[in-house]
C-alpha cells in the first residue's frame, strides 16, 4: 500500500531577507544589489567572528607606483619653474618654455636618489629620442600641464600626450600591430563618461535614433544593458550570448557562430561589446575574431563599440579597433591595469578613416542641415567636422566646445601611466598584474576543491563568473535543479553568503549572464581571502543539498520526520518564507535526515 505521508520540502536555514523581498531586490542594478549586500554583510561581521570580504567591484587593490612617483616629482619641478617667473611666496607666475627641457635635466642630476627620478628621466628621453619631440615643447606641454594653470588646448587632446597615448594604444590594444593610418584620441573622464558621450553624440549625429536596432554580447557591464532601455534611446536589443559549452556542460564563454551570425541583420546599427567580457573576462578568439571581421563586409555601416579595459590581462591582446579599425570606436580606460579608479582616466579612439565620417556625409539633406545649424558656431565648415571632433563638441553642449578637454593633471598622469609600459621593455608590471589575479584564481579553486577549467590563452581571471546551476546538474542532477528553482531565488546564494559568512559577490544575471550565475572579482581582496570565499561558497551550497537530501529521505520513508512538512499545493508558498522557511535551521535539517534515516531503517526491519 502507498505511503499517505505527507510530502515534506526542506529547506536551507532561514535567511532574514524573505524570498519575496529577494524577488523585489532582484529588479535592481546588481551594483545597487551590490550595496544591499554590503549591508547584510557588515551585520554579519559584527554579529560574528568573521570579517566581511568583499569580492563585489572590480577596483584592484594595487596602485602603479613609477608613473605616480614621477607625477608627483614632475610637480616640484614645474613649482620651481613657476616661481622663476615671479615669486611672491603665496603667489607665482606660469612656468616657462625657454631651455625647461635643459633645466628639467639638471633638477633630476640633482634628485638621482628621488622615487620618480627615473622614470621622469626616461619620460624625456622618449619623448625626444622616439618620437622626435622638440625638448622643450615637450616639457613644457608636461611643466604647464601638471600646474594645470590653462584651458586644455587643444580641447580634443594635447599635441604630444595624443601621441604618447597612440603608441599605448598600439603597443598594448593592438599587440604592437596595428592597422594602416592612425587614430584619434579624446581623452575622457573614465571610461563611464566614453559611453555617455558616445551614446549620445550617435544620437546627436543621425547615426542611431530612438527605437534602433543594437546589438549588444553578452554578458556585458550593466550599465550597457540599461542604457539602452532608458526613454530617450529605447532601443531594440539583440542578444549575441556567450553560450558555448564545453562537453561536460560548463562554460567557456565564447560566442557560437550562430550568435555571432545574427550581425549580419542589416537592422543592426550598433553592436556594442567590453573585450575582454564582463564578468568572464574571456576575450575574442581568433575564429571569432575573424568571423566579425568577414561579417563587416556584408554590414558595411554597422558600428563597434569596444570597451577594452581589461584588455592587458589578456597575453598578447587584439582589439576590434585593430581588427575592424574604420568601423571601430573603442573605449579604454586606465583604472584597472594601473589602479587608478579615482583619477578617472579613460580615452576615446576612432580611426582617421572611420564609418561614422562617411555616413554623416551621407546622412539626408535635412539631417545634414540640422547638424549645420548645431556646429555652424564653432566651424565655417561644420560638414567637415570629424566625428571624434563632434564628440568633444557635444560633451560640452557644443556652445562650451571652447573649455571641453580632460583637465590637463589628468592628461599628465595618463600619459605617464602610458608611458610606464612603452617604458618597460620587459612588461614587468603587466605581467606581475596578470600573475595576481591567477594566483587569486587559484586560491579560489583550492577553496573551491574543485579542478581548474582547461586553459584558454583568450581568458584574462580579472574577474570569474560561475553558474551555480550548472554546478548543480552536473553533481546532483536534474531533481536538485528543479528543487533549487522551485524553492529558491537565483539571488539567494548571494544573500546566504552576505547573511552567514560576510562574503559580498554580485549577480551574474544582472550582467546578462545566465540567472544563477555569480560574478567573483580576482582584483580587489588579499590572496588568502579567495580560499576562504571558495571555502564559505561550498559550505552555503551545501546547506541547500542537505535540505533537499533530507527532503528526499522523508518523501521515501514510512513515516514523515520532523522537519518541515509542507503540503505539495503549499510548497510554494512555505518556499516565499511563509511559515516552515522560517524554522529550516541548519541545526533542524541535520536533525531530521537522521530521523527520516532511523525510521526507514525501522520500516525495513518490521518488513522481514
Amino acid at each position: 500500500m502507498a505511503s499517505t505521508a505527507p510530502i515534506t520540502v526542506s529547506l536551507a536555514s532561514a535567511l532574514k531577507t524573505t524570498r519575496s523581498r529577494q524577488r523585489d531586490l532582484e529588479q535592481l542594478s546588481p551594483f545597487e544589489l551590490k550595496d544591499y549586500l554590503i549591508t547584510l554583510a557588515k551585520d554579519s561581521q559584527q554579529t560574528a567572528v568573521s570579517t566581511m570580504l568583499n569580492a563585489g567591484r572590480g577596483n584592484p587593490n594595487w596602485i602603479a607606483t613609477e608613473p605616480r612617483d614621477a607625477f608627483f616629482l614632475l610637480g616640484q619641478f614645474a613649482m620651481k619653474e613657476a616661481r622663476r617667473v615671479r615669486d611672491d611666496g603665496i603667489l607665482a607666475g606660469m612656468p616657462p618654455k625657454k631651455g625647461c627641457a635643459d633645466r628639467l635635466r639638471k633638477f633630476l642630476s640633482k634628485n638621482k636618489g628621488a622615487a620618480g627620478a627615473d622614470f621622469l628621466a626616461g619620460v624625456l628621453e622618449y619623448g625626444v629620442k622616439i618620437k622626435n619631440f622638440v625638448p622643450d615643447e615637450w616639457i613644457h606641454e608636461l611643466t604647464d600641464s601638471v600646474i594645470g594653470d590653462n584651458y586644455p588646448v587643444p580641447p580634443r587632446a594635447l599635441v604630444h600626450l595624443e601621441q604618447i597615448l597612440h603608441d599605448y594604444l598600439v603597443k598594448e590594444m593592438c599587440d604592437g600591430r596595428p592597422p594602416k593610418g592612425k587614430f584619434d584620441l579624446f581623452p575622457v573622464e573614465g571610461g563611464t563618461a566614453a559611453m555617455c558621450y558616445i551614446f549620445d553624440s550617435l544620437m546627436q549625429n543621425g547615426l542611431l535614433k530612438q527605437g534602433d536596432t543594437i546589438a549588444l554580447f553578452l554578458p556585458t557591464f550593466t550599465p550597457y544593458i540599461e542604457i539602452a532601455h532608458l526613454e530617450r534611446f529605447q532601443f531594440k536589443i539583440v542578444a549575441i550570448n556567450a553560450s558555448s559549452v564545453r562537453a561536460d556542460g560548463t562554460h567557456d564563454w565564447h560566442y557560437p557562430a550562430a550568435e555571432i551570425a545574427k550581425l549580419e541583420n542589416p537592422k543592426i546599427k550598433l553592436a556594442v561589446t567590453v573585450n575582454p567580457s564582463n564578468p568572464p573576462s574571456v576575450a575574442f578568439s581568433p575564429i571569432e575574431m575573424k568571423q566579425i571581421v568577414g561579417l563587416i563586409r556584408k554590414n558595411p555601416d554597422l558600428v563597434l563599440v569596444t570597451d577594452d579595459v581589461y584588455g592587458t590581462f589578456v597575453p598578447n591582446f587584439r582589439s576590434l579597433m585593430a581588427e575592424v579599425p574604420h568601423n571601430t570606436i573603442c573605449v579604454y580606460s586606465f583604472s584597472k591595469n594601473f589602479g587608478c579608479t579615482g583619477w578617472r582616466l579613460g580615452v576615446i579612439a576612432t580611426h582617421e578613416k572611420n564609418t561614422m565620417d562617411r555616413r554623416i556625409a551621407e546622412l539626408p539633406a535635412s539631417w545634414k542641415k540640422r547638424l549645420e545649424k548645431r556646429y555652424g558656431a564653432m566651424t565655417m565648415e561644420p560638414e567637415k567636422l570629424k566625428f571624434i571632433d563632434r564628440l568633444v563638441a557635444d560633451s560640452r553642449n557644443v556652445a562650451l566646445n571652447h573649455t571641453a578637454g580632460l583637465s590637463l593633471p589628468q592628461q599628465v598622469q595618463m600619459g605617464f601611466f602610458a608611458l610606464s609600459h612603452l617604458l618597460d621593455l620587459k612588461d614587468a608590471y603587466k605581467h606581475l598584474t596578470m600573475q595576481i589575479v591567477r594566483a587569486r584564481r587559484d586560491a579560489l579553486w583550492r577553496g573551491l576543491g574543485v579542478p581548474l577549467p582547461p586553459e584558454d590563452p583568450m581568458r584574462g581571471w580579472y574577474y570569474v563568473e560561475l553558474d551555480f546551476m550548472v554546478w548543480a546538474k552536473n553533481t546532483y542532477g536534474d531533481a536538485f535543479c528543479k528543487y533549487m528553482t522551485s524553492n529558491y531565488e537565483p539571488v539567494d546564494f548571494l544573500f546566504r553568503l552576505a547573511e552567514k559568512s560576510g562574503v559580498v559577490l554580485m549577480d551574474g544575471g544582472g550582467f546578462g549572464g545566465p540567472p544563477w550565475s555569480i560574478r567573483i572579482s580576482l582584483a580587489n581582496l588579499d590572496d588568502g581571502d579567495y580560499s576562504r570565499i571558495g571555502k564559505y561558497m561550498v559550505d552555503a551550497a551545501t546547506e541547500y543539498v542537505e535540505a533537499w537530501k533530507a527532503g528526499q529521505l522523508v518523501r521515501s520513508g514510512p513515516t514523515a520526520g520532523k522537519g518541515q512538512k509542507v503540503k505539495a499545493s503549499a510548497a510554494k508558498r512555505t518556499a516565499a518564507g511563509k511559515g516552515a522557511a522560517k524554522k529550516a535551521a541548519r541545526k533542524a535539517v541535520k536533525q531530521a535526515v537522521k530521523q527520516a534515516a532511523k525510521a526507514e531503517r525501522s520500516a525495513r526491519k518490521g518488513a522481514k
